[in-house]
């Protein structure tokens, strides 16, 4: 196999790409760096003049992940338009796609068991990403009275662990996939629940 690495000079993000195929198909554990040098196309040795070891590398795609996340939460929020409503619903959504068009990089953000901590590069990925929805469930907090509002960072955080929770059981492709309803379906339902709930949504009639 010809050394893609070096011939594309980018030695470092070939050894992530190659990361990213083995988190995809074999889970964030179940690959060796000798796995990911070898799909490089460069020897064991290589990869530790960019990466400290295996945590490492996966921090790196997980990095990258959330940097991608965050763009594409960004775009869908669309600085709260047309509606704060409309825009928090399109970040749900957003975070489906994310989990569908990009496995690799959302098993290395959240099944690696890494720390969000793990490299101060990585921390500050993960805070843009997660401050893009928090800014949402704050556009939307402000048509509940002040009384009532419930922190931001909980609000969002309730949405993201339910977004999570119908991408892990109902949109990978696992045991338990073929869920009675389309995942996005189900999202959206349990998104309107949780904002009738307070308020932001009219009772069905």
């Amino acid at each position: 196999m010809p050394k893609r690495g070096y011939h594309h000079g980018n030695l470092r993000q070939a050894l992530v790409e190659a990361a990213l195929v083995l988190i995809e198909h074999k889970g964030p554990s179940g690959w060796t760096l000798s796995e990911a040098a070898k799909n490089a196309g460069v020897t064991p040795a290589a990869v530790y003049r960019h990466f400290e070891g295996r945590e490492d590398l996966i921090a790196e795609a997980a990095r990258q992940g959330h940097e991608i996340f965050a763009d594409l939460m960004e775009f869908a929020f669309n600085e709260g338009k047309p509606s704060a409503l409309a825009a928090f619903e399109a970040t749900g959504r957003a975070y489906l796609a994310f989990a569908r068009k990009y496995p690799g990089h959302y098993m290395a953000m959240f099944e690696s068991g890494l720390s969000a901590n793990e490299t101060p590069e990585l921390a500050a990925a993960a805070t843009k990403s997660r401050g893009v929805l928090e800014r949402a469930a704050e556009a939307l907090s402000e048509h509940i009275p002040p009384g009532k509002r419930p922190p931001p960072s909980m609000f969002s955080a309730h949405i993201w662990a339910l977004s999570h929770g119908v991408v892990e059981l109902f949109a990978r492709g696992r045991p338990g996939g073929n869920a009675p309803f389309p995942p996005e379906d189900l999202l959206e339902s349990g998104i309107g629940i949780y904002l009738r709930g307070l308020g932001l949504i009219a009772p069905d009639q």
